[in-house]
């Protein structure tokens, strides 16, 4: 089936199915269904390669992600092709390495082989100065996920990470707890920076001295997080509960314990961040925040897709989800 066909079907010109299948304005409602039901009805797929010959636009946007989560990767994609889809956009996933030298030159290859419409940016590279100009520069346009600062010229999504920290370590507090340890993320993630503060609010807003001895730095991997973990444990006097900044890390501090021939949660509570797939299947199950990652993707593409003239700022809802690594203070 061709254009053709379907403007045929339709009963309207070629042009107004290729105004239609390009979702551009301009169009009349009674025409746009009329259009829509004859691509559906002769099962018409549209031409990537036609499409991008027939105006601007590409018909592809760019996920830029370096996260050792492979949950976070999965979930990112997923709600990017949820959104892509009726729009008949592909999305390409560029994984990349914020150590390379070659990050610019990788991303301007990606560019200029593609043609793509836009970006979608996560940490750490949504705050990376460099790739923010090199963008403006070429005129690529762009959304950030979770950045450290809003800017005036770009979107983005985000969760309060700061406030979801803060809900989590009251929660502990609540339990009685106040030697709470903290696994911190990475520093080159603006994330790292707001969890840790909203840990060390509700430290304050109870009235708990805060004491450095208590945050370790972790890489928001499994192994990282076994490392802090084992070295909180190891303190003359240990946390009665640690708050880690990912489920990974969290897993890892689980797994730290059990070494140690601990009782989880009675001789310690452990907390995680995410909400990922794991944390109802690590023993005991993880108490998380629930970050809605599928939500801010499909978001993050939203806003490519919709072209909107000013930027805009999304922020999507977390949700504290206890379960069983969490348990009253016992001594």
């Amino acid at each position: 089936m061709t254009i053709k066909d379907v403007a045929r079907e339709a009963g309207v010109s070629i042009k107004t199915v290729s105004r239609v299948l390009n979702k551009e304005r301009y169009v009349g409602e009674a025409t746009r269904v009329r259009v829509e039901a004859a691509v559906a009805a002769l099962k018409f797929r549209p031409s990537v390669a036609a499409r991008t010959l027939g105006g601007k636009r590409s018909f592809q946007i760019a996920l830029v992600c370096d996260n050792p989560s492979p949950h976070y990767v999965y979930e990112m994609q997923s709600g990017i092709r949820d959104r892509c889809e009726p729009d008949g956009v592909r999305m390409i996933a560029q994984p990349y390495d914020r150590g390379s030298e070659r990050l610019l030159d990788d991303l301007e290859g990606l560019i200029d082989a593609t043609a793509i419409d836009g970006l979608i940016l996560t940490p750490p590279i949504t705050d990376r100065a460099a790739v923010l100009d090199l963008l403006a520069r070429r005129s690529v346009r762009f959304v950030r996920v979770s950045p450290g600062a809003q800017l005036p010229d770009s979107s983005s999504v985000f969760i309060d990470n700061r406030g979801a920290s803060r809900v989590i370590t009251d929660h502990l507090l609540r339990l009685g707890h106040r030697r709470i340890g903290l696994v911190a993320g990475h520093p080159d993630y603006a994330t790292s920076v707001q969890r840790a503060q909203g840990y060390r609010d509700a430290l304050a807003a109870a009235g708990v001295a805060h004491d450095p001895a208590l945050e370790v730095r972790g890489d928001y991997d499994f192994a990282s997080g076994a490392r802090a973990g084992a070295a909180l444990l190891a303190l003359a006097e240990p946390p009665t509960a640690i708050f880690a900044c990912s489920d990974d890390m969290a897993a890892g501090v689980l797994a730290a314990a059990h070494g140690l021939g601990l009782s989880l949660p009675r001789d310690c509570s452990v907390a995680g961040f995410g909400d990922d797939a794991l944390a109802g299947y690590v023993w005991p199950p993880l108490t998380t925040i629930r970050q809605p990652t599928r939500s801010l993707a499909w978001n993050a593409a939203d806003l490519l897709l919709t072209a909107s003239e000013q930027p805009e700022y999304r922020e999507c809802a977390f949700e504290l989800i206890v379960r069983a690594s969490t348990a009253p203070l016992s001594r």
